[in-house]
């Protein structure tokens, strides 16, 4: 295989912008239509929208780029993805409920990975006409616009996607100020707007799977935020388990802040 170049990353970009468009445009028809919703083992719904727009996107792209591999939520997993230099990353609709409910508060992230890094990103909230995108060392945009995370310099009164109820666990030796807290269904929407600044952090101390974050990785960090797990580790993508331990996506200033706080919180699984 050739080795790919920042103008073959500009190519993957329109392509995955283009079927996150469509893919958002086909997922409200599919409502609009009636959805069939089932509960997948754990609980958590699944609905014939989530599925169409799958079979839509992994027809498009694997069309285009054959040679790539495929990871998305709606599609079983298979090993085959690990031994591919590049893959596509896709969650067909990240915020189901919210896509149920008819709130707006969900997107279409898809990413390219590279030899386990982020190439090219995008998260497509149609309901509230947002596209973010994001080449590697090309910076993040939303509608066509550069965005960079706040320049927030302290967790006083900051601005935090998460569950309140997060900071009140027995782990914390050192106390959290006041911050305001705000809840959003998707968790690639929560990162693209903390690389907008809009919001100042996202925070979740739980494993996240690969599909809800490695396209907001790679939109917040090239906004200037710092994305790790809550000990600080960097995150690397395509591996066994497509999941990464936890979240703390923060502007640049205040992401270390709450890493060193959630230092003594253990990993769970």
């Amino acid at each position: 295989m050739t080795d790919i170049s920042p103008q073959d990353w500009a190519a993957d970009l329109d392509l995955i912008r283009q079927a996150a468009i469509d893919a958002g445009a086909l997922a409200i028809a599919e409502r609009e239509a009636g959805l069939k919703i089932e509960s997948k083992p754990g609980g958590s719904p699944v609905t014939s929208g989530d599925l169409k727009v799958d079979a839509m996107l992994k027809d498009r792209l694997m069309t285009a780029r054959p040679d790539y591999g495929w990871l998305s939520e709606e599609t079983a997993d298979s090993p085959d993805r690990l031994s591919k230099r590049r893959i596509f990353v896709v969650d067909p609709i990240d915020g189901t409920v919210a896509y149920m409910k008819r709130t707006p508060w969900w997107c279409v992230p898809i990413a390219v990975v590279e030899d386990g890094q982020v190439v090219a990103a995008v998260i497509h909230a149609p309901e509230v006409d947002e596209t973010y995108v994001a080449v590697r060392g090309g910076g993040a945009r939303r509608n066509d616009r550069i965005i960079t995370a706040s320049d927030v310099a302290t967790l006083d009164d900051a601005s935090i996607l998460g569950d309140a109820r997060l900071i009140e666990a027995p782990w914390f030796d050192e106390p959290w100020p006041a911050m305001r807290f705000s809840k959003r269904n998707a968790l690639a929407y929560r990162m693209a707007l903390v690389a907008s600044g809009a919001f100042d952090a996202a925070l979740a101390l739980t494993p996240k799977w690969d599909w809800d974050v490695a396209a907001g990785w790679l939109i917040a960090t090239e906004a200037g935020a710092r994305v790790s797990d809550h000990q600080g580790r960097p995150w690397a993508f395509n591996r066994p388990d497509p999941r990464q331990a936890s979240l703390v996506c923060a502007a640049p200033l205040i992401q270390p802040m709450i890493v060193q706080r959630c230092k003594n919180v253990p990993f769970s699984t």
